[in-house]
């Protein structure tokens, strides 16, 4: 049996506009928009809860006044749970929001993070957790299966489940994978050699995906671990309807 490894902190990425929601995210960040009653990232941070995480770095950015009082309300209503605000001064990429948790993830051998505006059913996050404490890789990360996975980044996997491929964004169409990267990851110190390797993209920004692809690339251990039920960016107002009838109907 593999030796688990001690988890104990999650960052998860809060700063963006949320464009594509129009109006909605006018006055409130997409991390804070209502799910069943609740903000949809109190969705993914209540499911991280329930696999055993106690510590959280949430980075914001756009709006972050609201993120970070939601943080200190969160934390002051559930005992025991740290939530730290990280500010991303540059909003410069999903890499740059890593590293303004980087200091706070000193002495971390391994931690999660992801997006802060990414649903999955509540029941995923301890799934993950659990196979996160396994000590077989440099990076871990989240993949549900669909019918085309245009929206997201199509995984190519082996079967026994180590990533040999990412491919951010692909056409419609073009992939031969139904594997999606859903947005949740676990990973070594490592990360962070490869993020200072980066170049911006052609949107001006530094990519987590192309520093991901890198560390495939170097034969480094990526592996995947299935999620399974809803799963949704939230990108889109008949998204943000979706999830919150889903939701709706999981309640007790």
């Amino acid at each position: 049996m593999l030796p688990r490894m001690a988890i104990r902190r999650a960052v998860l990425f809060a700063a963006g506009r949320g464009t594509r929601l129009g109006a909605l995210t006018e006055h409130t960040p997409k991390p804070l928009l209502d799910v069943a009653g609740a903000p949809l990232i109190a969705h993914i941070v209540g499911g991280l809860i329930e696999g055993g995480l106690h510590e959280f770095i949430i980075v914001e950015g756009y709006l972050g006044e609201q993120i970070a009082q939601w943080c200190g309300e969160f934390a002051e209503a559930n005992a025991g749970v740290t939530i730290h605000a990280a500010r991303q001064r540059q909003l410069d990429g999903t890499a740059g929001a890593m590293l303004a948790a980087r200091d706070l993830l000193a002495g971390e051998a391994r931690f999660i993070f992801g997006w802060g505006d990414i649903l999955m059913d509540r029941e995923n996050y301890p799934r993950f957790l659990g196979a996160a404490k396994q000590a077989d890789y440099d990076l871990l990360l989240a993949v549900n299966s669909v019918d085309d996975p245009w929206r997201g980044a199509a995984t190519y996997v082996a079967p026994d489940m180590r990533v040999e491929r990412l491919v951010e964004k692909p056409g419609r169409g073009t992939s031969t994978t139904n594997w999606n990267n859903a947005g949740l990851f676990a990973a070594t110190p490592l990360l962070f050699d490869y993020i200072a390797r980066l170049e911006p993209s052609s949107r001006g920004e530094l990519e987590l995906p192309q520093a991901i692809a890198a560390m495939i690339a170097d034969g480094r251990v990526v592996r995947a671990v299935e999620m399974h039920g809803f799963w949704s960016d939230v990108g889109t107002p008949e998204d943000l309807e979706a999830a919150r009838a889903h939701f709706k109907k999981r309640q007790p």
